[in-house]
């Protein structure tokens, strides 16, 4: 239960962060160099707080594993100029759960019984089938089917990023306490790197902050459910808080839907939720 509770401090915090991040403005580089700024904020005072002792291997796997996130993060918000936010968090979502959930059973063996295979299943065709209805475009709009090509392409790229980064920690057996820090460096030297030649510095990484805050509180509970749950199971509960940035987007950013394509989006999150749910329900 612990562990099931810890996986939900990422559901609430990160399901309403891109939400929040476009509300207080920028782009995809200031965005992310302001959030990993938070994140290093709030990763040094948990670092003091708890003084756990850091080996070359956590300092190692941390910082590759936050460079990753990095990578993960800066497409991410890229992609909510080609398809706004009520597409982005869903699809990606669903990418992510897909990913680490075909990690978790093929190479961390999380799946052992013929119950759990069945229910993982089945949340893994609900989940596919949340994607495609969340990334719906009618064929006579031309202009938004290259746009939604290209915000597939930058949230496939997205995805891997976000599953090397929660994977690698888990091959390592990493705690989380260890890993915080190592991993908010990897993540501000990695963004930076990323996002230099676009100047992502500004008043709106200042802004971004706040949404590094929020997304240390969400990535320490992960780190905190993965030994206890694994991670089929802790990073598909961390993605169920989606509905947040999707009823965001929709209704209060005016993201511009017509009534199938919000019904298509709104059916495609339930799904995602569902899956992420029966997933939770495949740990022994």
């Amino acid at each position: 239960m612990t562990g099931i509770l810890l996986a939900l401090i990422p559901a609430v915090a990160w399901g309403s962060l891109v939400f929040v991040s476009v509300k207080l403005g920028g782009n995809a580089y200031s965005q992310t160099v302001g959030i990993t700024i938070g994140s290093l904020l709030f990763a040094a005072g948990v670092f003091f707080f708890k003084s756990p002792e850091l080996s070359m291997l956590v300092w190692g796997v941390g910082f590759i594993s936050g460079v990753f996130w990095a990578v993960g993060q800066v497409n991410q918000l890229a992609s909510v100029k080609f398809i706004g936010v009520a597409k982005t968090v869903p699809v990606s979502t669903g990418m992510q759960l897909i990913g680490t959930t075909l990690f978790g059973v093929l190479v961390f063996k999380e799946w052992t019984t013929m119950e759990t295979i069945m229910l993982g299943s089945g949340a893994v065709i609900a989940l596919i089938i949340g994607v495609v209805l969340t990334s719906y475009t009618q064929k006579s709009e031309d202009k938004d089917n290259q746009q939604l090509k290209k915000g597939l392409l930058t949230l496939f790229i997205s995805s891997l990023g976000y599953i090397a980064y929660v994977v690698i920690v888990r091959w390592f057996k990493i705690d989380g306490w260890e890993a915080i820090l190592p991993q908010a460096i990897g993540m501000f030297i990695g963004a930076v790197a990323i996002t230099i030649r676009h100047k992502p510095f500004d008043q709106y990484t200042l802004r971004n902050i706040l949404t590094g805050l929020m997304w240390a509180a969400g990535n320490l509970g992960l780190l905190l459910a993965l030994p206890r749950i694994g991670v089929a199971t802790s990073f598909s509960l961390s993605q169920t808080g989606i509905v947040i940035s999707t009823i965001g987007g929709l209704f209060f950013l005016g993201e511009k839907k017509s009534k199938k394509q919000i019904m298509l989006v709104i059916a495609g999150c339930i799904l995602i939720i569902i899956g992420g749910v029966l997933l939770g329900f495949t740990k022994e």
